[in-house]
């Protein structure tokens, strides 16, 4: 196969490089992950996508993977600039929970949500799980880089060169993102532990040298990520968002940590590179999380889409560009998925009986190998996920080679599934009975449905085209499309 050198967007230096491991043979990978006070909206889930893919073409390109994607079960203010209430003790107190119960709960619904859109499994380490190495890390730089106030710790960014740069924050007025807070030094200093504040209790928090209370939300972070991956790893991924504030004071963290050298060289950040995903854009408003049916990945299954379709949403779109969320985009996406799907099942038919286990055919390339007619889509797949994860083009190569003729199905099999290895969209495993999914609102069942297009069959069959329509017509009144002529052969759909 084809082996185009990988190269990958640099947030912190505006540019594409060619990614050079820290340790040869390993790809080592930090994502910021949620805060686990309430569900997961699809715009959030958007950067696991995007993460899951990155590593998935890591391994492609023959790394040993490491991916770490923790999990804030305390620290998080509902302001990025460390005002407003502790987000876990928010909801606790809404629910009349503990805040641990709440953590765990939605922890798992995430998790279920990651499966679901077959993200392969990576680290999950708990905020709560490293507090006395924060407490460690906060005595380790506070001497030169920390002064104490009434509210607790702060970390004062004139400490270490060129805070902002990854935000490009920075102008000749000074750093303006975070209004002045009586005491700072700087408006953009921030906390790196709040004190509980007096007569108060809080579920969460912990004795330290600053008084008793929680760690500062960016620290988090900058902790795990020294822990399990070493300073410096390789790679840092976050949503877009996170490159005005939390990413910058992680940055200025880890700085204070190893040094306090400047971002000329991206080592000195913590990690060799910094990758941030757009938003997803819903331009109605009629699903945030205010109006009361936000748009959660659970909402999209209760309107009969599947979660997959999502994800190759995602992937129809690059990580870098916003993506704009309509029902329309994600039916044709599911379109676009059952094709997929309908094509591997025809392929899969075409092989020998052990060959049809899509575990035996795994990603399987090897360099050298002689693709013959399959080569240039080998080519064409490997150099688009290779310029940055352009899996829109990387969608089109895998189309083709599911639309190739004349050609071994054994090696073709071998290279769509080596290809969805990347992509993982799991066209192997899924089936057409996974992709009809009957929206919650649905009363008729599939049995029903079946029954009444088997007897519209026989009418039709016996040209009484009249009680053809009335069976067409009943369908239609309990919300089922019948699709005659449809290419794709599925037969009806719930509207």
């Amino acid at each position: 196969m084809t082996d185009a050198p990988l190269k990958l967007f640099n947030s912190l230096t505006r540019r594409h490089e060619v990614f050079a491991p820290v340790h040869p043979g390993e790809a080592r990978v930090y994502t910021c992950g949620p805060t686990v006070y309430n569900y997961q909206h699809i715009g959030n889930m958007r950067a696991y996508v995007f993460a899951d893919t990155l590593g998935r073409t890591l391994q492609w390109k023959g790394y040993k993977l490491t991916h770490v994607v923790n999990i804030t079960d305390v620290g998080h203010l509902t302001s990025d600039a460390d005002e407003g209430e502790d987000k876990m003790e928010r909801m606790a107190a809404r629910e009349g929970k503990s805040a641990w119960d709440i953590a765990r709960f939605y922890q798992e619904d995430f998790e279920a949500d990651l499966a679901r859109l077959n993200v392969q499994p990576k680290q999950h380490p708990r905020a709560t799980e490293y507090v006395e190495a924060m407490i460690d890390w906060g005595k380790s730089i506070a001497d030169k880089h920390c002064y104490e106030l009434e509210s607790g710790l702060y970390f004062d960014v004139s400490t270490v060169a060129d805070y902002g740069r990854l935000a490009r924050a920075v102008t000749e007025d000074g750093e303006g993102r975070i209004d002045s807070v009586d005491g700072k030094r700087n408006a953009a200093d921030f906390a790196i532990w709040r004190k509980t504040p007096a007569g108060e209790t809080r579920q969460m928090e912990w004795d330290s040298p600053w008084g008793r209370g929680a760690p500062g939300w960016h620290l988090e972070c900058s902790v795990m990520g020294e822990a399990l991956l070493g300073f410096p790893f390789d790679i840092h991924t976050g949503g877009i968002d996170h490159r005005e504030i939390h990413h910058p004071n992680e940055i200025a963290q880890n700085q204070a940590f190893c040094c306090t050298n400047g971002l000329d060289d991206p080592r000195n950040s913590g990690a060799k590179l910094w990758m941030h995903n757009n938003f997803l854009v819903e331009r109605s408003g009629k699903m945030s999380k205010s109006s009361g049916e936000f748009l959660r990945l659970q909402l999209l299954v209760d309107k009969g889409y599947h979660p997959l379709a999502y994800r190759l949403m995602c992937l129809q779109a690059h990580y870098r560009s916003e993506l704009e969320f309509s029902w329309e985009g994600l039916g044709a996406a599911l379109t676009r998925l059952k094709r997929m799907v309908m094509a591997v099942d025809m392929l899969k038919a075409c092989l020998p009986g052990a060959g049809r286990d899509p575990e035996a055919l795994g990603p399987g390339l090897r360099r050298g190998d002689d693709w013959g007619k399959l080569q240039p889509m080998l080519d064409k797949f490997d150099a688009a996920i290779a310029d940055d994860l352009n899996t829109a083009v990387a969608l089109t190569a895998l189309d083709d080679v599911l639309a190739a003729k004349k050609v071994d199905p054994e090696q073709k099999a071998g290279l769509a599934a080596a290809m969805d290895s990347v992509l993982g969209l799991d066209l192997f495993n899924l089936t057409r009975a996974d992709l009809r999914i009957r929206p919650k609102a649905a009363t008729i069942t599939e049995a029903e449905i079946d029954a009444a297009l088997a007897r519209r069959k026989e009418a039709r069959a016996a040209k009484d085209f009249a009680a053809s329509d009335a069976i067409r017509d009943e369908l239609a009144a309990q919300g089922v499309d019948v699709m005659d002529g449809d290419p794709l052969g599925w037969e009806w759909k719930l509207g």
